[in-house]
């Protein structure tokens, strides 16, 4: 499956051209299939992949991959040195391109302040997380290309830390609320690599995550973890939370 950002090259026909779908283009056609897809790209522009270079670059985790040489010049290199310095606002007008941050490998906040409180209170209200604005806004490969590269980099440590964590002190049956309090807050994340007016407030989550807290919720109480091992640093009642001042 071809993945954002994909484009090809056509060597021997004409070199130091590149195919792609640029951001006027993707915007006029965010319901449509394939637009990173390589073949797609060669039919648009009117020709065919079979002595194309193809290639797919992610400008989040900075990877390059040669996905096929088909002509008889690799210009691979090239290649990757053109796309390393594309302004990636002409592909994907609303894409901020930022660190992913890892909150648990910032600095253990073993007391969170009044303001970080006031962030999960205001998180707590917010609903669900920002994932189908964006495939809306962008198109589904950009949407699943930034969520995985969020995933692979925070999801799955952040999920894995606070199992561990949260495990002993909660009942299986709530597993599931504990779970998708941690794919909102991901998800949520995810939105911040989007400058799109969404119909929640992502910032408590996102402020929270990026100064080194993950929230948590069982369906009856909040937890703050941090550190490495997403030590629970605070806890506190839905109820509670409501009134919190």
């Amino acid at each position: 499956m071809c993945e954002f950002f994909s484009f090809v090259t056509e060597p021997e026909g004409r070199p130091n051209q590149r195919f792609y779908f640029d951001w006027e283009y993707r915007k006029n056609h965010l319901k449509e299939d394939g637009l990173d897809s390589h073949d797609h790209i060669c039919k648009v522009n009117g020709f065919t992949g079979d002595n194309c270079n193809k290639y797919e670059y992610n400008p989040l985790t900075k990877v390059f991959n040669v996905d096929q040489i088909n002509s008889s010049i690799n210009d691979s290199i090239q290649a990757e040195q053109w796309v390393k310095n594309l302004d990636f606002k002409k592909i994907v007008e609303p894409l901020i391109i930022k660190e992913i941050i890892n909150p648990l490998g910032l600095k253990l906040i073993s007391k969170p302040n009044k303001a970080q409180i006031l962030l999960l209170k205001n998180w707590s209200s917010a609903g669900d997380s920002a994932g189908d604005s964006v495939g809306d806004s962008v198109g589904d490969s950009v949407r699943s290309s930034v969520w995985d590269s969020v995933w692979d980099s925070v999801g799955d440590s952040v999920w894995d830390s606070v199992w561990d964590s949260v495990g002993s002190s909660v009942r299986s049956s709530v597993w599931s609320s504990v779970w998708d309090s941690v794919w909102d807050s991901v998800g949520s994340y995810t939105g911040s690599f989007f400058d799109i007016k969404y119909n929640i407030d992502l910032l408590p989550n996102n402020k929270l995550l990026e100064s080194g807290l993950v929230p948590s919720f069982d369906g009856k109480t909040w937890r703050l973890h941090s550190g490495k091992n997403a030590q629970i640093v605070y806890e506190i009642s839905a109820d509670d939370l409501k009134n919190f001042k």
